[in-house]
């Protein structure tokens, strides 16, 4: 019988998370006060009217699950808001043994009248800077003991918008009323991908880039050129793709738009949803995909949790294609996508897929490697190596500390 890794075990290991939008993942308490503050109404102003509400356990579709961010969205138009909500969530993920969050947000969907993209950014990053900076404080981090907080920011271009999302969308929509809306969809990603560059050149930790948003209908090659500029200008790449759609929207994320890793995935192995007519032997083709994925290091962010709220098909974590990932040799790491809206931790997704996959404890391990090493992170090679190894280092020293514990004769 396979030994149970312990929840105690998932959370005392250092850990990373790459795969996590800000909008979804504050605190409910402070949603609840910064709603009140700004005038937002809410359908409960109590946490378990929320969670009975809107942020639950499971939802019927993927609208009753983006629900929720029409309230984030909203207590989030404002600069002071984003950065306390930003350090938040590097308080709430060092408290569960994260060490490296990679935080992805629209900054377009925040835009005000009186506040742009830049410095909606900047707060961002002041928040998540001011979160470090207390955890690296700590006696065990400065002994050693620990490992330090590093992080990252990846800005969300989307894959279309309505007027009513933010004022910013609303005036690319009304100063390019005669294009096609998807060279205007485009235009905004590549305002993005420019002001991302130009922010990452004044030493901000912008990352990477990201394209979000409705799947089907909206490829990622529309995106090029904002992609391109990335590229060309060393900034790495994620596409949300496989999520909604099927191979296909992840074979065009590698090719067209250069993406170093694939958010979601979930479809990567959905030979039936493949709909070029020119592919005749289908399986074959998600098999090539797969191993070329595989080979080239081309990380797969996993939300176990997301994907089985939003997509019907999945009725257990046994249906999910995370097993077959891993028996590919993907470079797949283990994320939360949205910590309020999917109620989740980085330990509570671990331990989901312990058990649902099968995971060994070796397993397990590369699991978390995989994630440090697949980071976008912002220093030099050679500092992330020297990460890496640290938190490789720390996640041995609690494999030996829980062995100890775990000996006949021990308290």
């Amino acid at each position: 019988m396979k030994e149970r890794i312990s929840p105690a075990f998932l959370r005392a290991i250092p850990k990373s998370d790459l795969h996590l939008h800000l909008d979804g993942s504050l605190r409910l308490k402070t949603l609840i006060e910064l709603a009140r503050e700004m005038k937002v109404k809410l359908p409960s102003y109590t946490e378990a009217g929320l969670r009975r509400l809107v942020f639950k356990d499971s939802y019927k579709d993927l609208p009753e699950y983006l629900h929720g961010f029409m309230y984030t969205c909203a207590v989030l138009a404002d600069l002071d808001n984003l950065s306390r909500a930003a350090q938040e969530l590097v308080e709430d993920n060092a408290a569960e043994g994260v060490r490296y969050i990679e935080v992805r947000f629209a900054p377009q969907l925040h835009v005000t009248p009186t506040v742009g993209v830049r410095e909606i950014v900047r707060a961002v990053n002041a928040g998540l800077a001011a979160g470090a900076k207390a955890h690296d404080a700590s006696k065990a981090v400065k002994s050693g003991a620990d490992v330090p907080f590093h992080y990252g920011m990846i800005l969300c271009a989307m894959r279309r918008f309505k007027r009513g999302m933010s004022p910013y969308f609303a005036d690319m929509l009304r100063l390019m009323e005669h294009a096609p809306k998807d060279e205007v969809y485009a235009a905004a990603s590549l305002e993005l991908a420019r002001a991302g560059v130009e922010l990452g050149s004044e030493g901000l930790p912008v990352v990477g880039f990201d394209l979000a948003g409705e799947e089907a209908g909206y490829p990622p090659a529309d995106h090029w050129a904002a992609y391109q500029y990335a590229h060309n200008h060393f900034v790495r790449k994620t596409v949300h793709a496989g999520e909604a759609y099927g191979p296909e929207s992840i074979w065009q994320a590698v090719t067209q738009c250069h993406a170093n890793r694939i958010g979601h995935g979930t479809f990567l192995f959905a030979d039936e949803m493949v709909q070029d007519p020119k592919i005749e032997d289908r399986k074959r083709y998600v098999a090539d995909l797969a191993n070329y994925l595989a080979s080239q290091r081309i990380g797969i962010e996993v939300c176990v949790t997301s994907n089985l709220q939003t997509i019907p098909s999945l009725k257990s974590i046994a249906r999910h294609p995370v097993r077959k990932m891993i028996d590919y040799g993907l470079s797949v790491s283990i994320c939360t996508d949205n910590r309020l809206v999917s109620n989740t931790t980085v330990a509570r997704e671990l331990e989901l897929v312990c058990a649902g996959a099968q995971v060994t404890r070796e397993e397990l391990k590369r699991l978390t490697v995989a994630g440090f090493k697949g980071a976008f992170f912002p220093g030099s090679f050679a500092e992330k190596r020297r990460f890496v190894r640290a938190a490789e280092a720390r996640y041995e020293a609690v494999e030996a500390e829980f062995a100890r514990a775990a000996k006949p004769g021990r308290a």
